[in-house]
C-alpha cells in the first residue's frame, strides 16, 4: 500500500508509522538524526510490508532525555516496539541505527527476519568525540531559516532539515550535542564484533564508496555473521547512501527483500543505474 503522505504517530511519541502493510518492517536512524528522515525511503517500503520509524533516546520526538544512554537502552526500545507492533521484523539501520539493528538481531534472534545495515561502524576503538565536537563547533548554529539549513548542508540538505526545529533565536538541532557525544563515546571504547558474530537472520551491507567508517571492515559483516548474506560498494556516495543514491540504495534493498521475504517482485532494470551490480538479484545471497 503506498504512502499516503501523511504520517501518522502510533501511541507512542516516538513512532512514526509511514503505512503499509504485511510484515513489519523498521527503520531506524543515524546519530542526530529523527525517525523522519527515512520519508524518502518509507515511500516505496510500503509495497513490502508495514514500515514503522522509532526515534533513538536523545532525538526527535522520544520522551528520553538528559541520560547517558547505551546501546542495550536502544535495543530494548526497538525490542519492545517490534513485540508490540509484530515479529518477526526486517529491521533497516543507518549508521547508528545499523548497529541497533545488529545488537538487536544478535540479542533477539526471534525478533529480526533480516537486516539491512547502512555504512555502519563495528570497530571504532580508538576513535573520540573531539572530532564531533569540532564538527559541531564549525556549523552555524542557529540557523536562521529552514533554507540556511538546506544551503548549508548541500545535498543532504533536506535531511538535516529534519533533524532542526525552530526556537526564539533560529533553528537548532533537536538532539543536543552533549547527549550525541555521550552516545558516540561508547563507540570508542569496545567493538561490536561479539554482536555480528551472533547474527543468524540474513544481511545486507551498504556501504558507501566514501564511507567515514574503517577500511574494510564493512565487508567482513556478512562473512562473520551466521546469516549470511552480501556487502556491495555504492560508487560515489558518502555516508548518507540512501540520500545520495537513492536508486542504487532502492534497488539494493528491493532486491534483498524480494529474497528473504520469498515474493516474486518485479525488479525493473530501470530502477538502478549500475546495471550488472543489482539486478536482476544481489550476489551473494547464499549464506556464506
Amino acid at each position: 500500500m503506498p504512502v499516503s503522505g501523511r504520517l501518522t504517530h502510533m501511541s507512542r511519541r516516538d513512532v512514526v508509522d509511514f503505512g503499509g502493510g504485511g510484515p513489519t518492517i523498521l527503520l531506524l536512524h543515524a546519530l542526530m538524526g529523527r525517525a523522519t528522515t527515512w520519508w524518502p525511503v518509507a515511500r516505496w517500503l510500503t509495497r513490502y510490508g508495514k514500515v514503522i520509524g522509532l526515534d533513538a533516546r536523545g532525538h526527535g520526538r522520544s520522551p528520553h532525555r538528559g541520560g547517558r544512554w547505551r546501546t542495550p537502552d536502544f535495543v530494548a526500545d526497538a525490542a519492545e516496539l517490534v513485540t508490540g507492533v509484530g515479529a518477526p521484523a526486517v529491521v533497516i539501520g543507518h549508521s547508528m541505527g545499523g548497529l541497533h539493528a545488529i545488537a538487536l538481531a544478535a540479542e533477539h534472534p526471534e525478533l529480526v527476519r533480516a537486516l539491512v545495515v547502512e555504512d555502519v561502524g563495528i570497530d571504532l576503538r580508538g576513535r573520540t568525540v573531539d572530532d564531533w565536537r569540532a564538527l559541531f563547533d564549525a556549523w552555524p548554529v542557529p540557523f536562521p531559516s529552514l533554507r540556511h539549513v538546506r544551503e548549508f548542508f548541500g545535498p543532504a540538505g533536506d535531511y538535516f532539515a529534519e533533524c532542526v526545529e525552530e526556537r526564539a533565536d533560529g533553528y537548532h538541532f533537536i538532539a543536543p550535542p552533549r547527549e550525541l557525544f555521550d552516545i558516540a563515546a561508547e563507540w570508542g571504547e569496545r567493538g561490536y564484533w561479539d554482536l555480528v558474530e551472533r547474527v543468524t537472520c540474513p544481511i545486507l551491507v551498504v556501504e558507501a564508496e566514501h564511507t567515514v567508517m574503517p577500511a574494510g571492515q564493512q565487508a567482513q559483516i556478512p562473512r562473520r555473521a551466521p546469516g549470511g548474506g552480501t556487502h556491495f560498494v555504492v560508487p560515489g556516495a558518502g555516508h548518507l547512501v540512501h540520500e545520495a543514491a537513492p536508486r542504487v540504495f532502492q534497488g539494493a534493498v528491493e532486491a534483498f527483500l524480494s529474497w528473504v521475504l520469498d515474493e516474486d517482485v518485479d525488479l525493473a532494470a530501470d530502477r538502478v543505474e549500475d546495471g550488472d551490480l543489482l539486478h536482476p538479484r544481489l550476489n551473494g545471497f547464499d549464506r556464506e
